[in-house]
């Protein structure tokens, strides 16, 4: 190796090296901010509690700077509990090690029926790379579009969503009425996907008529090479929403094997309710319709893709009974919530000896 490339590899390590300290600087700041939000209404984390976290964080994880997390979680369940993967050590240890690039795949929305060789999700139209696409991926003008868009029966509202690659956490999402719909306006936001804008279940009408409500199923392959389910939670949007924000939704834990409500909610900032906050709607005894179903759907869609070892579902119930896939995330897919909440879901799997080796 020459002295220009000894130089292209230590710049590069170097940079590698910073953006690894911006993202936990920033990822430990929310959780220090959430503890403090927890804190406000339990009082302050104990210190042997702390300390217990901390001794974890270094001992089994590796590095202190993963206790914040841990202090979190520890709060919010009521006692520090081992296997769990602080949201740091997920993000910036965790899944580049068992999805590599693959997962990314999955920033990109319009991919999602080809690579699953399925109408996984109810998409309408794709527009990749400056050219129209319609549900089967055949070239489109702009105009063929406007009318697609137009003529689709789909649900009996007006409303289409664009999703845009990379777009996750409610953002990136712009919502369109169907009849005035203009392809080559739309276009200009860039590669995405449209999709019908669904008709919720009625049961979820309860909690919000305006944002629809999606139940995140959180799937893995496990060491057998099954796919199995680790995480279940619903995110409800507010009354004034077109859709769900994670700056501003209501988390609910969902029992993984029953589908059942817990009786405790969340909002974004981890306070604690017992109801949703516009309609004053209870969690207590509510269970999500067609669970069964949903769970099955997903764990036969991740055994198709074994490859990517972790997705994030984001279904919906519909008004016709059926369940929806609106998209997948192998690369975006946190675990605070449901660590905090249902955990340890990953203590079996060997991840945490990742940052050590």
């Amino acid at each position: 190796m020459n002295s220009s490339e000894k130089l292209k590899v230590k710049a590069k390590e170097i940079l590698e090296k910073s953006l690894s300290i911006k993202y936990h600087y920033t990822s430990n700041k929310t959780a220090k901010k959430l503890l403090k939000n927890i804190e406000l209404e339990k009082g302050k984390l104990d210190s042997k509690t702390k300390k217990i976290a901390k001794e974890y964080a270094q001992d089994v994880l590796g590095w202190k700077g993963f206790a914040p997390w841990l202090y979190v979680y520890s709060h919010m369940y009521g006692q520090f509990k081992e296997g769990w993967l602080p949201d740091n050590y997920f993000g910036k240890i965790v899944i580049p090690e068992i999805q590599g690039d693959y997962g990314k795949i999955s920033f990109l929305k319009p991919f999602a029926n080809k690579l699953f060789n399925d109408q996984v999700c109810p998409d309408l139209a794709h527009y990749i790379n400056g050219q129209w696409f319609s549900s089967t991926y055949e070239i489109r003008t702009a105009s063929d579009i406007d009318e697609l868009i137009k003529q689709n029966t789909t649900y009996n509202n007006t409303k289409v969503i664009n999703k845009l690659d990379y777009s996750y956490q409610g953002l990136g999402i712009h919502i369109y009425d169907k009849n005035t719909f203009d392809a080559q306006h739309v276009s200009k936001n860039g590669n995405g996907v449209i999709q019908p804008f669904i008709n919720q279940h009625e049961f979820f009408n309860q909690f919000s008529h305006g944002a629809v409500a999606t139940l995140r199923l959180t799937t893995v392959i496990d060491t057998d090479g099954k796919a199995s389910l680790r995480a279940a939670l619903l995110r409800l949007g507010k009354t004034k929403q077109t859709h769900v924000q994670s700056k501003d939704q209501v988390l609910v834990a969902i029992d993984l094997a029953t589908g059942k409500f817990s009786d405790i909610g969340y909002s974004s900032s981890f306070t604690a309710i017992n109801a949703h906050p516009d309609t004053n709607t209870t969690f207590k005894d509510k269970t999500i319709p067609y669970y069964e179903k949903c769970v099955k759907l997903v764990l036969e869609l991740q055994n198709k893709m074994p490859m990517i070892k972790l997705i994030g579902w984001d279904l919906v119930i519909d008004d016709k009974n059926e369940v929806v896939i609106m998209e997948w995330n192998g690369y975006g897919a946190g675990i605070a919530f449901s660590e905090a909440t249902q955990g340890p879901g990953f203590h079996d799997l060997g991840w945490e000896s990742f940052y050590k080796s």
